[in-house]
């Protein structure tokens, strides 16, 4: 008789299955705050105050006037998969609410302390309940007024694999904030109110219009930048705002997209809005966009992600083309940018260059040995062709080296034709010139000398409550790199100096930038790990740009800095700086491979 055959597969307890839901769920405090909103707002709240302790380690409290919940349906709540926005599965592909999959507040409970306080509509007594780990439910009568307070203390208290994977309280409030301002961005009939520590952080109160609600965020100037998108094809529906070409920075701070009032990430209509761009955009400049689209449900499927940041469209193309045309149409509308149109789809925010290079003497430039550029002088206005800035000769030192520098030349104000010792190279004169203050900046920096230039008008800028509270937490690295910044109100700052090497420099797109990508890089225990970013993007918005007319003296010098730099083929970002051809690959294409010098026919 054989042994009984033991099975190797097995059903998970509950405790381990839901923290294997809240692990798609509940990523980080802000993806708690996102799903505890979803439900008020479904609950048809008209205020939702957000309550935060330690960046939302240690508290999380939202509390809204919503319909609430009876007794029962708070006991069912926490149950897995309970939920009030379906009843059969049909269902699922015509959804018009936020929060459907049924999984958040037991995935949310199953990892931290949690109590949940109701009220609802027309009765006087309400539930409370409270679970530690989402195991021992205890309910009780609870007065109070109507509507629904969710608590989740200590998150991820059972679970220090996923603490210890939290960044610092600034970065995840950080986080929380733009969660909140992504809420009230696209529901501005709701009131919404955000505290940290009991501090009032933000505060939206209800406005009429969509429109009211941007100026509201984004300061009245807003209008005056951006401007209306609409646009109607087949099952959906285009409204938003988008930036003026005038107004384009290299900063991508706000790229919004709603979907049926859900924020999303989706490539589609991102890549068909930077197409409705590309013919107008200055290169190196990002579009800036509030892009709202009401779409049948049943043309779109919201069920492809646990965090529901993804759709999937039925029409993708159909909706490019309209988003695409939309664009475009905005542009052609605005009578402002006729007299920018320099032909065809071409967009320039520079003046025009005159088309005879200016002669030498016209250009404060020093001489070949001393390797700088310089400002002109006696001038408070720097010509186009003044953006090469003196730094301070302490700040920076070279290896001297037997270099024979010859400029030849530029080719589409972008590259430059030079012969450096014995071989000919074809340099971008951005990423070279990126690639030289980057080593500059960072010699400067490891030497502790990174010499200041206090702005002779500080420069304010006002920022959004999530960019602040980023900014706050970097401004003492900042400053380490001659970036001084103090705060100046709840969301306002003042740059007060920069790094002399960066010359004239548009200080608020260089913060905008540097917030852009302080936003994605991670913590580490390394400060020079932290400082290399940093310089990498002073350096790029500094750097002399695409497009500009360039002299032989400043070629020249350019080129005599970058060689000194050791020949360097890469910019901080890793962009191609150079190609090189020596004299032995050209004798080869000029069928010379057999003569050691080149001789004249």
């Amino acid at each position: 008789m054989l042994p009984p055959v033991t099975g190797i597969i097995h059903v998970l307890p509950d405790d381990v299955s839901c923290r294997i839901a809240a692990g798609e769920v509940v990523e980080r405090p802000a993806s708690v705050v996102k799903e505890l909103i979803d439900n008020s707002l479904d609950a048809g709240s008209s205020f939702i105050t957000i309550e935060i302790e330690e960046g939302g380690r240690r508290l999380i409290r939202v509390t809204d006037n919503g319909i609430g919940m009876s007794r029962l349906d708070a006991q069912l709540a926490y149950q897995r998969f309970a939920t009030s926005k379906l009843q059969a599965e049909e269902d699922l592909f015509k959804l018009t609410t936020l929060g459907f999959r049924g999984e958040a507040l037991p995935s949310i409970a199953s990892v931290s302390r949690f109590a949940l306080k109701t009220v609802s509509t027309g009765s006087s007594v309400g539930t409370e309940t409270h679970s530690e780990g989402g195991t021992d439910w205890n309910t009780k009568d609870y007065a109070g007024p109507h509507g629904t307070q969710v608590e989740v203390g200590d998150l991820f208290f059972n679970t220090p694999g996923r603490l210890k994977f939290l960044k610092t309280v600034s970065t995840e409030f950080s986080k929380i904030s733009y969660t909140v301002q992504q809420a009230a961005t696209i529901n501005p009939q709701i009131h919404f109110r955000l505290l940290h520590h009991a501090n009032k952080i933000l505060d939206y109160p209800a406005v009429a219009t969509f429109q009211d609600r941007l100026v509201q965020m984004y300061g009245p100037t807003f209008l005056e930048r951006f401007l209306p998108i609409t646009q109607k094809a087949g099952p959906f529906q285009l409204t938003g705002f988008t930036v003026s070409p005038h107004h384009a920075r290299t900063s991508r701070t706000p790229q919004e997209i709603f979907v049926n009032g859900r924020p999303i990430k989706n490539t589609t209509i991102s890549h068909a809005i930077y197409e409705g761009y590309k013919s107008f955009l200055p290169k190196g400049k990002h579009p800036q966009f509030i892009a709202c689209l009401q779409l049948d449900p049943t043309a779109l499927d919201i069920n492809v992600h646990p965090t529901k940041r993804e759709v999937r469209f039925s029409h993708p193309e159909m909706l490019h083309s309209g988003i695409f045309h939309a664009i475009k149409e905005a542009f052609i509308a605005t009578s402002s940018l006729s007299t920018d149109l320099q032909g065809p789809g071409e967009f320039s925010s520079q003046p025009p260059i005159p088309e005879a290079r200016p002669s030498v003497q016209s250009l404060a430039v020093t001489p070949l040995a001393s390797q700088t550029f310089l400002p002109n002088k006696g001038n408070t206005k720097p010509t186009h062709l003044s953006l090469f800035v003196q730094e301070p000769p302490e700040a920076y030192t070279v290896q001297k080296l037997d270099l024979q520098v010859v400029p030849l030349g530029q080719i589409q104000q972008t590259y430059l034709l030079g012969h450096i010792n014995q071989d000919l190279y074809i340099i971008d004169q951005h990423t070279a010139h990126e690639r030289v203050l980057f080593e500059r900046l960072n010699q400067s920096w490891k030497e502790k000398n990174v010499a200041q230039q206090g702005l002779l008008i500080p420069e304010p800028i006002d920022l959004l409550p999530h960019q602040g509270t980023l900014l706050n937490e970097w401004l003492p690295v900042l400053s380490q790199v001659g970036l001084e910044i103090e705060q100046f109100g709840s969301t306002s700052y003042v740059v007060r100096s920069v790094p002399a090497m960066l010359g004239t420099v548009a200080v608020g797109a260089l913060v905008l930038e540097l917030l852009d990508e302080l936003s994605e890089w991670k913590s580490t225990d390394s400060l020079e790990r932290l400082i290399q970013p940093i310089l990498a993007t002073m350096a790029c918005q500094s750097a002399v740009q695409a497009g500009r007319t360039m002299a032989l003296p400043e070629i020249s010098t350019l080129l005599l800095d970058w060689a000194r730099e050791g020949y360097p083929m890469t910019c901080p970002h890793g962009r191609r700086v150079a190609i090189r051809h020596s004299v032995e690959e050209l004798n080869t294409l000029f069928a010379r491979a057999s003569e050691k010098q080149p001789t004249a026919s």
